[in-house]
């Protein structure tokens, strides 16, 4: 039996412009946009991913990155390209806090939890990466359907964090997924323009993201909990290149432009470009640093409740 790859980012030219020049493991030519939203906040580090040399000792205290490549809300989508599920995400996540107070004891490190900003970011790859394209899926659930399952696992996701002691908690909706430039290639039949279909899907889950919240701070007492939307800042400079200082939105950087990511936007990979500011994605997937930039000023303003 065939299993895809799990997708990987540390190989060039993944973090070329990175400070350090470096690949990072981020999937992009430099920082995201949530580093960037760090920085704008006055952080002078970035947190570390959880299994890296970087989280060791007191280090951890900063904050850490669960994060894993072609995870999602729906478990099964990790499972598929052996990435860490959301399940298991949230253990390690357990298994932090007991490092956490273990370091400074039970008082100061549930002030840490209290205080600490939770970020969420998922569904894309559930929808791209998964439904889509798995007829045992979309056979079987409409995508309101596939987005209500999602939204029960954001929704238990956020109950457990609570529970743990989380208050602050950050979730950004789906972006506009049919302007994707791999989304173009893989569902747009043959067209240029953004795939409308996906895009529609993207804004029900995102309508439902928002009540789902709502809902959730109403229930929960002492919740701060903010929906970042990143559809309307992208598809801004998706529709609008020229007026926010890029020159290509349909294309990507990296490759063809078309479809590469993970091991298909590689060393090798002909055609990359040389100046990655220019364009709005770095690969088929993920914007670049420049548009990253744009979108983490967009994030800083809707985030204030926050940081407040």
């Amino acid at each position: 039996m065939l299993h895809p790859m799990h997708p990987k980012a540390n190989f060039p030219p993944y973090g070329r412009d990175f400070v350090t020049h470096n690949p990072t493991g981020r999937f992009c030519n430099g920082k995201l946009a949530t580093d960037f939203t760090a920085e704008f906040l006055g952080f002078t580090s970035y947190p570390p991913a959880y299994f890296s040399q970087e989280a060791k000792g007191t280090n951890i205290l900063n904050g850490v990155n669960f994060a894993s490549a072609a995870s999602g809300y729906y478990d099964r989508t990790a499972q598929l390209y052996r990435a860490v599920t959301l399940t298991q995400q949230l253990s390690y996540y357990t298994e932090w806090q007991s490092k956490v107070v273990s370091l400074v004891g039970k008082a100061k490190a549930n002030a840490i939890f209290l205080g600490g900003i939770h970020l969420i970011s998922a569904g894309s790859s559930d929808f791209i990466q998964n439904y889509y394209i798995n007829p045992m899926l979309n056979k079987a659930y409409s995508p309101d359907q596939f987005s209500d399952i999602l939204l029960q696992s954001y929704y238990t996701l956020v109950q457990d964090l609570y529970a743990l002691g989380v208050r602050r908690i950050g979730v950004t909706t789906l972006p506009p997924t049919g302007c994707l430039p791999a989304a173009i290639t893989l569902f747009g039949s043959g067209s240029n323009q953004c795939v409308s279909r996906l895009n529609q899907d993207a804004v029900s889950f995102n309508n439902k993201l928002n009540s789902t919240s709502q809902n959730l701070k109403s229930k929960l007492p002492g919740l701060k909990l903010v929906v970042f939307d990143i559809y309307n800042p992208l598809l801004e400079l998706i529709a609008k290149p020229i007026d926010n200082g890029f020159f290509e939105s349909r294309r990507a950087c990296c490759g063809t432009g078309t479809i590469e990511t993970s091991f298909l936007c590689n060393e090798r990979s002909v055609g990359t470009c040389s100046n990655a500011t220019q364009y709005v994605f770095w690969d088929g997937f993920h914007p670049s640093e420049s548009a990253n930039e744009k979108l983490a000023q967009s994030l800083l303003e809707q985030g204030f409740d926050l940081i407040s």
